[in-house]
């Protein structure tokens, strides 16, 4: 991969992670927001493969971490794991089908809810599982599913697909 998609992509992962912070934090929506940071995260992870999606979600997350000033590696955690599991994804589906972008956020959504809902209750912090879950998880499934089709047209324009990144056919046995 050339160094320039790397940087590239850090960029927009980057730029997510404070715009997400800064702009779409105050944004409420009936009792939920848009997480972009996310959102870019499953764009870059499912056009660029599981390793940039790992090494995104932990650098977005750090940078989400450091700026809100919350608890220090519970974001970079929950990102690192969806970002490499977005990559994989990208990997082994079709990416190139209309709705398969429009799926993942939809699923990493929710999956990102209870896995921040999940690590903030171990380490004891004080989270309302019927906020959380609940109230806030409908709005932001639809505000991310909404976010997507802009987000990923941005990503794809920027990060052509490359040829290192390509769809797992057939595994063959040896032996």
């Amino acid at each position: 991969m050339r160094s320039a998609d790397v940087a590239k992509a850090a960029f927009l992962v980057f730029l997510a992670a404070l715009l997400q912070v800064t702009v779409f934090a105050s944004f409420d929506a009936t009792a939920g927001s848009p997480d972009v940071l996310l959102v870019t995260l499953a764009a870059v992870s499912l056009l660029r493969g599981p390793v940039v999606g790992a090494a995104g979600g932990f650098f977005g997350g750090l940078v989400a971490d450091v700026a809100t000033l919350g608890t220090l590696g519970v974001t970079s955690l929950v990102l690192t794991v969806v970002g490499y599991w977005l990559g994989r994804y990208g990997e082994t589906t079709g990416r190139d089908r209309a709705h398969a972008h429009l799926l993942a956020v939809f699923v990493v959504t929710a999956l990102y809810a209870v896995g921040a809902f999940a690590v903030h209750f171990v380490l004891g912090d004080d989270v309302s599982a019927g906020f959380t879950l609940g109230r806030a998880l409908i709005p932001a499934l639809i505000l991310n599913t909404l976010a997507a089709v802009p987000i990923f047209a941005l990503c794809r324009r920027l990060l052509v697909p490359s040829r290192a990144v390509e769809r797992v056919r057939e595994v063959s046995l040896l032996g």
